[in-house]
């Protein structure tokens, strides 16, 4: 198949998040188009709650209303999910889905503790310059980890090169 899935975010009604993610993957599932949408996720966190002397876990949804669709958007695709009761519409103007970034995807990852199935492509390569957007600092990376989604970078600080481990998503390339 030479079109790739992306992420897309589509609107649901709000607490309809869970059951229209799993109502698409049930669709899939009887449709066996595993291949068109491989992954559905409702991005959440865990969070506290005190009742009556109590601490309780849960898990709150950092999206309210939100549901994240690995897709491969083609007009089957785009009528299978839009008419799943619940949902709204796809985030876009005009309700034309937009895709979301490799870059925004990560964040989202790395924010609920999970790792995407497809790697993060980057723009710089060992021995590249690139700045670290935490602190501003240029450095030169030493080595990649797509597994982590790391990236350690030799950065030069009061006259001796420190080596810091960075998330990849926080390292941009610097035009010589």
């Amino acid at each position: 198949m030479s079109e790739t899935a992306k992420w897309y975010i589509i609107h649901t009604y709000s607490g309809y998040e869970n059951k229209v993610a799993q109502t698409i993957e049930k669709v899939v599932e009887n449709r066996k188009i595993q291949d068109l949408i491989p992954e559905v996720c409702v991005p959440t966190e865990k969070a506290y709650e005190k009742k009556e002397d109590k601490i309780k876990e849960y898990d709150r949804k950092i999206f309210p209303a939100y549901v994240f669709v690995k897709m491969v958007l083609n007009d089957d695709t785009w009528y299978i999910v839009r008419n799943i009761r619940g949902v709204t519409g796809f985030v876009g103007p005009a309700s034309k889905p937009v895709p979301v970034s490799d870059r925004e995807m990560a964040e989202i990852f790395a924010k609920i503790g999970k790792k995407d199935t497809a790697s993060i492509e980057v723009d710089f390569a060992i021995g590249d310059n690139v700045r670290v957007s935490d602190n501003g600092l240029v450095g030169v990376v030493k080595s990649i980890n797509p597994d982590d989604q790391t990236v350690e970078v030799v950065l030069s600080m009061f006259g001796k090169e420190t080596s810091a481990t960075v998330e990849i998503m926080k390292v941009q390339k610097v035009d010589d």
